[in-house]
This record gives C-alpha cells, sequence and structure tokens, in this order.
C-alpha cells in the first residue's frame, strides 16, 4: 500500500482532527433531532407543524451553506467549528428557555446554522488533505462518524426519556456534546498547522495548495463563491440537481419516521429504539459504501441506495392502517436504513471530485447549498401534503422523487466522474 509519494495517507493523521469532533457533536444532534416532532406535538403542534419545525433544521442549513463556504475560506476550520459549537448551545437553550413551538422553531433553525457551518468545514478538510485514491473511503468514514453519532443518539435519548419522563431532557445532551467539542478542539493541534507539510508534500499532485495560497483565499473568498457558482453551473444543475435528491430523501427519512411513529401511536421511547436501531444499521454500512465508489465507481453506490429509498417510501405509504403497522414501520425503518448507509458519503464525494483542489471551500459551500435545497425542500413537502392530503401521499411523493432522481444521476454521474482505476 506504499505510495511514490514523500508523505504517504495515514488513516490515523486524520482520526483525531477530522473525525473525533464529527462523532461527538452528531452524538449531541443524533439523540435531539428525533424527539424535535415529539416536543412539538406536546407543546400544541398538529402534524404539520411539528413536521414544518423539524424541517427549520434542513432551512438553516441551507440559508448558511454560501455563507458557511465564505466563513471557513476566511477564518479556518478550527475557529467556524468552535463558533459553531457555541452557536448551537445557544439554539438549545432558546427552547429550553422559551418553552413555545415557536420558539422550538428558532432553536431548531439556529441548529442548522451551527450544523452547516460544523459540517461544511470538516469537508474542505478533507478534500484538501486527503489523496484521490482514498477519498470516497475516507469521505464516507466521515458520513460514517455522524451516522455514528446518530445511530448512538437515539438510544441515549430514549434512555434520558425513560429515565425522566421527559422529551426536552434530551436537549442537554447536545449541550454536553458541544462542549466536548469545543474542548478538544482547544486541547489538539489547530489541523491546518498540523497538516501544513502534508499540504506541501501533496502541492505536486494537485491534491492540496501551498500555505502561501491561503491568504490570497481568504481575501477573495466572498467573490469566489459566486465565482464558483458561474464557473461550474452546468455541473452544479445536474450533478447537483441529482444529489439535491438524494438530499431529500435522506432528510425525509430522518422527518417521517418520527412522524410517522406518532401517526401510528407508537410510545415515544420504542419509536427512538426503531429509529435507533434503522440508524445503526446505516451507520455499519458506512465503510462499505466507500469500498464500492473506490473501486467500481461513484454511480454503483449512488443508485442502488437511491432506488431502495424510494421503494422504502412508497411501500410505506402502503402499511399505514395495516392491523401489524408497528411491524411494518419496524421493517421499512430498517430497509431505510440499509439504503441510506449504502450511499454513505456519496454526496460529500461527489463534492470533493468536482471541487477545485486550490480553494475547495467556495465551490462545496455552493454544491452543499443545492443539495440542502433538497435537504429543506423534502421536510416542507412532507408537512405541505400532510397538511393537505395525508402522511401516506407525502411518503408517497417522496418516493416517485427518489425514482427521478436515479434516472437523473444515472445520466449525468458517467459524464462528470467518469470511474477511472487508480494504484
Amino acid at each position: 500500500m506504499s505510495d511514490a509519494s514523500p508523505a504517504p495517507f495515514a488513516w490515523r493523521s486524520v482520526i483525531l482532527p477530522a473525525y473525533l469532533p464529527t462523532l461527538v457533536f452528531s452524538l449531541g444532534e443524533g439523540a435531539l433531532i428525533p424527539v424535535i416532532p415529539l416536543v412539538a406535538v406536546d407543546r400544541g403542534a398538529s402534524l404539520a407543524i411539528a413536521g414544518l419545525v423539524a424541517a427549520m433544521l434542513m432551512v438553516g442549513e441551507l440559508v448558511a451553506d454560501l455563507p458557511a463556504g465564505w466563513l471557513v475560506a476566511r477564518i479556518g476550520e478550527r475557529p467556524a467549528m468552535i463558533g459553531a459549537a457555541i452557536l448551537a448551545v445557544i439554539a438549545v437553550l432558546v427552547p429550553l428557555g422559551l418553552p413555545s413551538v415557536f420558539a422550538l422553531g428558532v432553536g431548531v433553525f439556529l441548529l442548522g446554522l451551527a450544523t452547516a457551518v460544523f459540517a461544511l468545514a470538516r469537508h474542505a478538510f478533507l478534500t484538501t488533505y486527503v489523496p484521490a485514491r482514498v477519498r470516497a473511503r475516507a469521505l464516507s468514514t466521515l458520513g460514517g462518524v455522524f451516522r455514528g453519532g446518530w445511530a448512538v443518539g437515539p438510544f441515549v435519548a430514549a434512555g434520558i426519556i425513560a429515565w425522566t419522563g421527559s422529551s426536552e431532557a434530551v436537549f442537554w445532551v447536545l449541550v454536553v456534546a458541544c462542549a466536548a467539542v469545543i474542548a478538544v478542539l482547544l486541547l489538539l493541534p489547530d489541523p491546518e498547522k498540523t497538516f501544513g507539510a502534508a499540504r506541501v508534500a501533496r502541492g505536486a499532485s494537485g491534491a492540496v495548495t501551498t500555505e502561501g495560497d491561503s491568504a490570497a483565499s481568504a481575501a477573495a473568498a466572498s467573490s469566489s463563491v459566486f465565482r464558483a457558482i458561474r464557473a461550474n453551473r452546468g455541473v452544479l444543475a445536474r450533478i447537483g440537481s441529482g444529489v439535491g435528491i438524494i438530499a431529500a430523501i435522506r432528510a425525509s427519512r430522518i422527518v417521517i419516521l418520527p412522524l410517522w411513529s406518532v401517526s401510528i401511536g407508537m410510545p415515544a421511547e420504542q419509536a427512538a429504539l426503531v429509529i435507533g436501531l434503522s440508524g445503526a444499521i446505516d451507520f455499519a454500512l458506512f465503510y462499505v459504501s466507500g469500498q464500492i465508489m473506490d473501486r467500481f465507481g461513484r454511480l454503483w453506490s449512488a443508485i442502488p441506495g437511491l432506488l431502495g429509498m424510494a421503494m422504502g417510501h412508497l411501500a410505506l405509504a402502503f402499511t399505514h392502517d395495516l392491523p401489524d403497522r408497528v411491524a411494518w414501520f419496524t421493517g421499512l425503518a430498517i430497509f431505510l436504513g440499509v439504503a441510506n448507509g449504502v450511499t454513505s458519503g456519496i454526496i460529500m464525494t461527489l463534492g470533493a471530485d468536482l471541487a477545485p483542489k486550490g480553494n475547495p471551500a467556495p465551490f462545496l459551500g455552493a454544491f452543499r447549498t443545492i443539495s440542502d435545497t433538497g435537504q429543506a425542500g423534502a421536510p416542507l413537502l412532507i408537512s405541505a401534503v400532510t397538511s393537505v392530503v395525508s402522511i401516506t401521499a407525502a411518503s408517497a411523493a417522496v418516493g416517485v422523487l427518489g425514482l427521478i432522481g436515479a434516472a437523473m444521476l444515472w445520466r449525468w454521474i458517467p459524464r462528470y466522474v467518469p470511474h477511472r482505476r487508480r494504484p
């Protein structure tokens, strides 16, 4: 596995600076996300309004993506992540201090802003420092770390709810997690300085830029975001739209499973366990997804996973009123976890494949804006269709959208990201 490069890539070099803070942050977020609709309903919201409140997480991410690209390029990833963790704490304290549905929505929106900055900083870091031959595995591992937190988080939430009898007590998990993230980031060396030698060593391969480029990149960061959109509008419209649908199906799963559990009358702790099991299976497949992408190409992760998620949503739509609907819900939640796990890292990997390696943050901000448009739009679609028709119609609509996305990516991935085997 040796490389001709004077600085061969070592997995242990990114574990602490890239993966550990991500795991801690996502654990806190993973505990909180499943209980947001439950807390909204407890505060008097209808199912449709609860879905809208949950959607504020994705809306916040969408609003923050372009500014996050500027911010990370301007101040660096560690300060950006510390600021994101502080904002996430504020986001939790707002609904705890003001027990209303509106305050909950504001807090979830602020959490979305924090999540966008945190995620883009990690994405840009790995895009810059990881060589192309292991890019999919590195980024799917990052996706797997997120999923690991989301998988463990609901189990923590279930235990806290059973212990305290209150869904709102789960909010404090995120506060503790953010405090731990800040401590880790302050105690570890700044990764941008630690990896300065790697940046120079791999500069010749086009994977990274030199330290001298950073000041110029920061100075031009704001205009670079819009320049990246103009220069890459074709690929953003084609690959970006398909990626936006992947993000939409994933976001639908996050929102629709808790809402579905409420609509069929499942107890909160039982629903949290089922959703946690789905997330655990999703998490278990992250490295498999990276292996598939590095060995066979990006298409072989995107299409099976997207088709599986589409069929899972379509099947769910026909089970709401069945006598054994709880069993169907459990089985389809697990199936959706498998399908989503197969796509672990696909959005970040496609973004890294297409981004300029010298200054990826502006392009990634634009790319993530499109994917997060789908992520924000799907819960809004679910909320609207649930309000006008029913939650079963919303699930079916998301399934049809997934089939359209699979057709788009089947058409465009081979054109823009042709698979080439690398030594």
